[in-house]
């Protein structure tokens, strides 16, 4: 029998901690598994080894610093997670092995307010045919992250916030699709999907603490804590939307007045242009003409992003980020809403939080919450399946 601080349990705990070390970064050398482990080089070097002749790890030549390197990833035929990203208009879905490489992603317009059955259904669908489109089989699927545009409650796994999803109204995302396709699926609202997204693969890398803002039909936020995404005991942590600016201003959608969300999201900016250009616009359409350099858009663009610094400085003030990434389309407009949302940072943020934050627009566009439902899969996947190729015949599996 196993005994706690035998040396296979040491073992064990070895493989373990460099399996994830790889699985959580893509690919790493030796190297940078030995910094990120505290392990010995030399014991790195021997379960890599060990790992390799499993078929559990890829061992590839590379260069690191001017010297040759041997760069670790996943093997490809380990297993396959899928992302899947609900906006309030489009579905995508996006298919990716374990050493971080999309294999297949496509994107489709969508009602999503209309109908979750609709949702579910088409999402099953996409899933799919992109599965197919691999070649792999469905049985090397681990599961499957999901991201819906509003709060999840943690202890029912439902949407919190019926006014957001109407349709959606007393629906557990997760057991919908789940039940479906057959593998275990794991939800999150948009906003940390996208700080996910964006501290695996985009502007985020490289960082521990960083702050994602999307504004797209509302307001919200990811938040990255020691490079962990900070949910709350409720699950709704992030919600910058409803800062209170204006106590006498609009009244918001959760019943209160002059919430941040009022005076940033597309649903209380774009009438304000309308008038002039047309009532089919769209924050898209807004961001491309103030490029453009029309004087209408320009300005309220600039609007938006000094009422979006307000709720930054907020955030530096509570909780000190060093990043701040801006999403959606929004973040298109580069230093048009860029600057003016530094500027309100500098005028409110304690000057010692406002010098150590750099604030960047986004590295991946529309993709950010479908690449970080695909991150939220390998954070919240056990290693137990994957190891259990390299440990010997007969040993016990991991728990």
């Amino acid at each position: 029998m196993e005994t706690p601080g035998s040396q296979t349990s040491l073992h064990r705990a070895n493989l373990e901690r460099v399996v994830r070390a790889v699985r959580m970064a893509g690919s790493l050398t030796q190297a940078e598994i030995a910094r990120t482990t505290g392990l010995s080089a030399a014991t790195v070097s021997n379960i890599v080894r060990e790992l390799k002749d499993s078929g559990t790890v890829e061992v590839t030549p590379t260069s690191a610093g001017g010297r040759r390197a041997r760069s670790v990833s996943l093997s490809g035929s380990a297993g396959i997670v899928i992302g899947v990203d609900f906006g309030h208009t489009h579905l995508r879905v996006a298919v990716g092995n374990l050493a971080h490489q999309v294999l297949a992603e496509e994107s489709e317009p969508l009602d999503v307010d209309a109908s979750s059955a609709q949702g579910f259904g088409r999402a099953e669908e996409l899933v799919t045919r992109l599965i197919a489109a691999t070649g792999i089989g469905h049985d090397k699927v681990i599961g499957v992250g999901l991201g819906v545009p509003g709060p999840i409650d943690v202890v029912s796994g439902t949407l919190g916030s019926t006014s957001i999803l109407p349709g959606w109204t007393g629906i557990n995302p997760s057991e919908e699709l789940s039940g479906r396709l057959g593998v275990p699926v794991y939800v999150d609202n948009d906003a940390n999907l996208g700080a996910l997204g964006e501290l695996v693969w985009g502007s985020g890398r490289g960082v521990k603490d960083l702050a994602y803002i999307k504004v797209a039909s509302g307001v919200g936020a990811g938040l990255v804590i020691d490079g962990q995404i900070y949910r709350g005991p409720g699950g709704t942590a992030g919600e910058i939307g409803h800062i209170t600016l204006d106590e006498s201003g609009p009244v918001c959608r959760c019943g209160n007045r002059g919430c941040l969300e009022t005076f940033t999201a597309a649903r209380y900016v774009l009438p304000l242009l309308q008038s002039s250009h047309g009532a089919d616009l769209t924050m898209e359409r807004v961001v491309q003409l103030a490029r453009e350099g029309d004087p209408g858009c320009r300005r309220v663009v600039a609007d938006v992003g000094r009422h979006i610094g307000s709720g930054v400085a907020n955030l530096c003030n509570l909780l000190n980020p060093s990043r701040v990434v801006l999403g959606g389309d929004l973040a298109e407009a580069g230093e048009l809403v860029l600057g003016p949302i530094r500027d309100s940072v500098s005028r409110y943020a304690i000057p010692s939080a406002a010098r150590q934050l750099s604030v960047l627009p986004g590295a991946l566009g529309g993709r950010a919450e479908v690449l970080g439902a695909l991150a939220l899969v390998l954070s919240e996947m056990g290693d137990s399946t994957l190891l259990e190729s390299a440990l010997p015949a007969g040993t016990p599996a991991f728990t």
